[in-house]
């Protein structure tokens, strides 16, 4: 599953979520995923 799949997934269930412990733990995972994302781009772009 690529990184930009994996961001899509958790922000659906987010929006699913109803469970306030629940939307905490996928927000952070969002977060977690999102950060990777980041580094991943940049670490592509040339100087």
């Amino acid at each position: 599953m690529t990184i930009e799949l994996h961001i899509e997934e958790l922000r659906a269930e987010l929006r699913n979520a109803v469970d306030r412990k629940e939307r905490q733990q996928i927000v952070a995972e969002l977060a977690a995923a999102v950060a990777e994302l980041d580094a991943l781009l940049e670490n592509m772009v040339p100087d």
